[in-house]
């Protein structure tokens, strides 16, 4: 399994899971008044969706304080703070789509004083569970980072905190 890996790790997105970027196709359909209704027609599913689904799976678990490096932390904290903004929820995540596969990247912020192992273990089964439930996409893997840790005394800026630029 580790040599899978490593040997993965040089190949290029669309060689890793045999597709490419943009619309995926999860069923591929037929046309004609004899075929049944299911199979008449084709579905696919834009990276966008897979890149939502894991962001919002990943976002769920306990010890899971952010998500992204640090310059998309720092944007993604400003448009949170623009009145009607609303968080972007794919914020560190990328994804690689095939025909019938995808290949996951997640960024994370942990808590501090949580095991890493256990947090990566638990986002990873939450992140292919849902994905695969929701798209019908196999999952063929999910690799973590850890960029940061947040510990106990680094407070957000509260409301009434001035901000040194406009």
């Amino acid at each position: 399994m580790a040599t899978q890996t490593a040997v993965a790790a040089k190949e290029t997105p669309s060689s890793r899971i045999g597709g490419t970027e943009g619309t995926t196709a999860v069923s591929g359909g037929v046309s004609g008044a004899d075929q049944p209704a299911r199979d008449r027609g084709r579905t696919s599913i834009a990276d966008l969706v897979v890149v939502k689904v894991a962001g919002i799976a990943a976002r769920e678990i306990p010890g899971v304080y952010d998500m992204g490096g640090g310059l998309s932390r720092t944007i993604g904290a400003v448009r949170d703070r623009v009145p009607g903004g609303r968080p972007n929820v794919g914020r560190g995540v990328k994804v690689e789509v095939g025909e019938r596969q995808t290949a996951i990247d997640l960024d994370l912020v942990v808590e501090y004083g949580v095991p890493i192992t256990d947090v990566s273990r638990d986002v990873r089964e939450n992140v292919i569970a849902a994905v695969e439930r929701v798209t019908g996409l196999e999952v063929v893997e999910v690799n973590i980072t850890v960029n940061d840790v947040r510990l106990p005394d680094e407070d957000e800026p509260s409301a009434g905190t001035e901000a040194r630029v406009e």
